[in-house]
């Protein structure tokens, strides 16, 4: 009897342990049916998700580059584009992309930069020939426009003074010029208004012999009728002679004497000498120094080299006086 008790309550325990069992398979089925059917979000809405996530950004239009780029280019950027306008033989012109104007804007943001400061001493040699053909084409605003910026390079560059002195020569050969063809109009002008007050006069005169002529005869005779005054010659104006100042055609830069190199010594000497007939320098002293006697002999045996395009006064060679102020700077190009 105790053993059929003890099996019944084995039986009664295994019961129990599988009903828990089936209980908990089935609370876990309906957990995940629920996360399934309502916690889990619906396929669309994560495709629509992934969608956005991977469409672009619309970009905003960026405006046209602006007079200012230089500024807000980075000096990688300066760097890069004064090479290529090196390259392409762009030194000082056009306006806003050469390569003078980037290394300038490159010293703008990084003055010790040696990448700028080395190229724009090897460019002056080189630039000087494009402002002096600026000048011959009697493009003053451009080359003024050149200078300025070179100037802005090297301030104190001996190179400046000869285009400055080329510069203003051509503008007052040009005013002189606009000068002689005003003065030119004028005569033609004058010229004709003499020619047609003749012509009024002679018509007057006819005029007055036709009207005296009538009372004497119904058909004057033709000798009586003074023949009409023959028209004068429009004076021409004489060709205008050529007058320009002496022009620079060969320009030896000054050695750097040894010792004021060692001393690091620096300063500039002005330089007074006559251009002749024929183009050479003759008579070159030094009128200022600073400081004295230390670069004197090389500014002269330097001056004494150049040669130039002698002056011309009413289209004959005229010797003339000149001043050239020679800078001397230790690294200046």
């Amino acid at each position: 009897m105790a053993l059929h008790i003890r099996s019944i309550r084995r039986s009664q325990r295994g019961a129990t342990t599988t009903t828990t069992i089936a209980i908990l398979v089935i609370v876990i089925l309906l957990a995940a049916a629920a996360w399934f059917l309502i916690l889990r979000p619906p396929q669309h809405a994560v495709t629509a998700a992934v969608q956005a996530a991977r469409k672009p950004v619309a970009t905003v239009a960026m405006p046209a580059v602006s007079a200012n780029r230089l500024e807000t280019m980075s000096v990688d950027q300066l760097l890069a584009e004064a090479r290529k306008a090196l390259a392409a033989q762009r030194l000082v012109a056009p306006a806003g992309d050469n390569a003078v104007e980037y290394y300038v804007s490159v010293l703008a943001k990084d003055p010790k930069n040696r990448d700028a400061q080395g190229a724009l001493r090897e460019i002056f040699p080189f630039a000087e020939p494009v402002v002096e053909q600026a000048v011959n084409q009697g493009n003053l605003d451009e080359a003024q426009r050149e200078i300025d910026l070179l100037a802005k390079a090297d301030p104190n560059n001996y190179t400046l003074t000869i285009l400055r002195a080329k510069l203003d020569a051509a503008r007052k050969l040009a005013s002189s010029a606009q000068q002689q063809k005003q003065q030119a109009l004028a005569k033609q002008q004058a010229a004709q208004q003499q020619q047609l007050l003749a012509a009024q006069q002679a018509a007057a005169a006819r005029q007055a012999a036709e009207t005296a002529a009538k009372p004497v005869a119904e058909a004057p005779h033709p000798a009586a009728v003074p023949a009409a005054a023959a028209p004068k010659p429009v004076a021409t104006a004489p060709a205008a002679a050529e007058n320009r100042d002496a022009q620079i055609t060969r320009m030896v830069p000054p050695k750097y004497p040894l010792q004021a190199a060692r001393d690091n010594q620096q300063g500039w000497v002005e330089v007074e000498f006559t251009v002749t007939t024929d183009g050479r320098v003759s008579n070159a002293q030094v009128v200022d120094a600073q400081p004295r006697r230390v670069f004197d002999r090389a500014a002269i045996e330097a001056v004494s080299r150049w040669q130039f395009k002698p002056a011309l006064i009413n289209g004959t060679p005229t010797a003339v006086v000149l001043k050239r102020k020679l800078e001397f700077k230790l690294g200046g190009g």
